[in-house]
């Protein structure tokens, strides 16, 4: 069994900055790919950011050049940096592991509230 644990979220001001992080913990043998989702009201959960077991990257279309994905091997965590921040990007944030046979893991998530 995987735990995910995330942290960070808040309300900021458009324009602002936060730090996602998600601490992995439990049956967690080799490194595997994790990612950010959000869910904002009345919508479906949407891909936000991925890094793979390598460390490559993949972003949606409306947080290129803003956000960033990284990750600390060491720690099993996973951060997204967060800049520009526009009301639109308003939602709860959940973090997810991809485990061997390509079952996900999420955690709780956490809310992000951009204000205008």
């Amino acid at each position: 069994q995987v735990h995910l644990v995330e942290s960070g979220g808040g309300l900021v001001q458009a324009g602002g900055s936060l730090r996602l992080s998600c601490a992995a913990s439990g049956s967690i043998s080799r490194i595997r790919p994790m990612g950010w989702y959000r869910q904002s009201p009345g919508k479906q959960r949407e891909l936000v950011a991925s890094i793979g077991i390598v460390g490559s990257t993949n972003y949606a279309d409306s947080v290129k050049g803003r956000f960033t994905i990284s990750r600390d091997n060491a720690k099993n965590t996973v951060y997204l940096q967060m800049n520009s921040l526009k009301p639109e990007d308003t939602a709860v944030y959940y973090c997810s592991l991809t485990a061997i046979g390509g079952s996900n893991y999420w955690g709780q998530g956490t809310q992000v509230t951009v204000s205008s």
